[in-house]
């Protein structure tokens, strides 16, 4: 249907032949995003899920007056070190949520007892809802684990790829994952947010949507392959990818329409993994046509002409002249 053709057939948009622009501008953010995460120039901000705390979920009446702003002073004038306040809900009473820092369970205990009085005093009556400790160690073991489901969806993905494709697509996803993660966990520490458990879920949840993305042009790549057997390489990647392109910008739309509505409407709850969706989305987007592509096609030329050679050389030494009988 022309409807839903966002691109008209036979565009030809020389993608592929800005290939080199995109790797050098993608290898600069990644590389201030891995130099602002050294703990010399700006570090990881980690969640409670990953370096431990406490995490309060406190209610107020609903008469009384309360904004994050009133919340944060009273914790801090408690004694917490860098609270985070989030507005959880309204209705009956207003819920938030009360996030910090503690090194020890003593601790923890005697700040949760200050903070519920410093709270009834500066803000209003205050109802103690749930509180939940996270030790360091536990913390250690979160990140521990998180960076291992991580790794280990790269190798299945890489697997997955070599079996689907050949080995020879698979290092173009592999890269091409790499930078839409680094990319995205660098905007966090660029800006300053926390990564938690809910921005792991979102990382994970961008390695499988840039796959999809990256399989989509692969598989039209792989179909144009053998049926233009005598096309310049360069040109039918670039025409696979401007076939694919009205596909993958109706997907990379649909999506992100989804995810923005989060993003404003979810609350702040939420709010970390939209907004890691939302980046992650976009540069999945843009890696599965300027850097899965190209790095088949660096590869190709790399690696690809010498085992054409190789085998012409063999084919060659088989079928040399023969010597006649007499």
């Amino acid at each position: 249907m022309k409807f839903f053709e966002l691109v008209p057939p036979g565009t030809n948009i020389d993608f592929i032949g800005k290939w080199k622009i995109c790797v050098f501008i993608s290898s600069a953010i990644i590389l201030i995003s891995l130099v602002a995460a050294l703990p010399q120039v700006r570090g990881v901000k980690l969640g409670l899920d990953f370096a431990g705390g406490v995490e309060m979920l406190v209610r107020f009446q609903s008469g009384v007056k309360a904004d994050e702003g009133m919340i944060r002073s009273a914790v801090t004038g408690a004694g917490a070190k860098d609270p985070a306040v989030v507005h959880f809900s309204e209705g009956e009473g207003q819920d938030y949520l009360v996030r910090f820092q503690s090194e020890t369970t003593g601790e923890k205990g005697e700040l949760v007892d200050a903070i519920r009085d410093a709270l009834s005093q500066k803000v209003g009556p205050v109802a103690i809802q749930r509180v939940d400790f996270v030790g360091p160690r536990v913390g250690k073991e979160l990140r521990r684990d998180g960076l291992l489901a991580v790794g280990v969806a790269c190798i299945f993905i890489l697997i997955y790829i070599a079996f689907r494709f050949s080995t020879r697509f698979a290092p173009g996803a592999v890269i091409a994952l790499f930078h839409d993660i680094v990319i995205t966990a660098g905007v966090f520490v660029l800006l300053g947010r926390e990564f938690d458990l809910t921005v792991l879920a979102a990382l994970l949840a961008i390695l499988g949507y840039s796959l999809n993305d990256t399989i989509i042009v692969y598989d039209r790549i792989r179909e144009n392959m053998a049926v233009h057997t005598k096309h310049d390489l360069a040109a039918l990647l670039n025409l696979s990818v401007n076939q694919t392109l009205s596909r993958t910008l109706l997907t990379s739309g649909a999506t992100m329409l989804a995810v923005l509505a989060l993003l404003f409407l979810g609350g702040e709850v939420i709010r970390p993994f939209a907004m890691a969706m939302v980046i992650g989305i976009f540069v999945g987007t843009y890696s599965s046509i300027y850097i899965a592509a190209p790095t088949l096609l660096v590869l190709e030329e790399r690696y690809g002409s010498e085992k054409k050679k190789t085998a012409a050389a063999k084919s060659g030494a088989k079928g040399g002249p023969k010597t006649a009988r007499a």
